[in-house]
């Protein structure tokens, strides 16, 4: 790194534990805060950064601090709390928030920012787990250019596309987009899965066949393969996703849009929480399928 910079990173779970490290490893100086101390000790040890006991001690002399928690209250929380990151920032930093979140979070915390004269980035990610350990993560951006332009540096440490979208709770909108198409996509993958072996076809076969014409997709090339196989022990949790979608039609109840697709999959996705599933990859749906076998 030429533009070495004092960073903080609040909240080390599955995503954010290998964010923060990419950026460690990058030659920022990173500061680190989670709510289970432990969890930041580990990373101090593996990455020789520091940890803090709050989120405003982890803010205090940051040029940019990132978050990523759990929901809108966990952003409220940790961002603009009595020991939020906006306690311990100084006018002219900047707070980027990678939650996936609601719209009306993100111009809340713009403007508590605002307030104190800090920028603030929303910007959520596309990629799992996966993409956050090896740094290839897609970022959707709300904010202002000039905020933007300014930290899109950093965030390019662990993301392949980082994509400023438009104002304030811009980045949250698209990343909503984002999910009612993966909720659909999932979905349509499950049926034609399980089609496929009650036609007495080879499944693997078909979706090597398939996956190179018009049906391809991220879905199917990453998840096809272990949906036939019956393993979800990974990926992206059917909790999570039924975070996301409950954001999504939210705001479609706001905006007018119509969801019946993503309404029906969140209906599913509430079956197999119901089964144990909760802690499940999100192409479990195909579960309620081979069920009715």
């Amino acid at each position: 790194m030429t533009d070495s910079r004092n960073l903080a990173f609040l909240g080390l779970g599955v995503m954010g534990y290998p964010m923060a490290g990419h950026l460690a490893r990058a030659g920022h100086e990173v500061t680190v805060y989670n709510r289970t101390a432990a969890k930041a000790d580990q990373w101090r040890n593996e990455y020789r950064g520091r940890t803090a006991r709050t989120p405003a001690e982890a803010a205090r002399g940051a040029q940019i601090v990132l978050m990523c928690v759990g929901n809108d209250d966990d952003v409220r929380s940790v961002a603009t709390g009595a020991d939020g990151a906006l306690a311990g920032l100084a006018s002219g930093a900047i707070l980027v928030d990678h939650t996936t979140a609601s719209a009306e979070v993100a111009r809340e915390v713009h403007a508590a920012a605002a307030a104190k004269g800090v920028g603030f980035l929303d910007a959520p990610v596309s990629g799992g787990q996966a993409g956050a350990q090896n740094g290839k993560l897609t970022i959707m951006v709300g904010g202002d250019a000039a905020t933007y332009t300014n930290a899109e540096a950093v965030l390019a440490c662990y993301a392949r596309a980082v994509t400023l979208m438009g104002p304030p709770g811009a980045g949250q909108l698209t990343k909503m987009v984002n999910q009612i198409c993966i909720a659909g996509l999932v979905q349509a993958l499950a049926e034609g899965i399980d089609f496929a072996g009650r036609a007495g076809l080879d499944v693997d076969r078909v979706l090597d066949v398939i996956g190179k014409g018009a049906a391809q997709s991220w879905q199917m090339e990453n998840r096809g393969k272990t949906m036939a196989a019956d393993k979800f022990d990974f990926g992206f949790a059917v909790d999570w996703m039924r975070k996301d979608l409950g954001i999504c039609m939210a705001e479609a109840r706001a905006n007018g849009a119509t969801l019946p697709v993503t309404a029906l999959v969140d209906q599913f996705y509430g079956r197999v929480q119901a089964m144990g599933g909760g802690r499940w990859d999100t192409s479990s749906l195909i579960r309620l399928l081979a069920a009715r076998r």
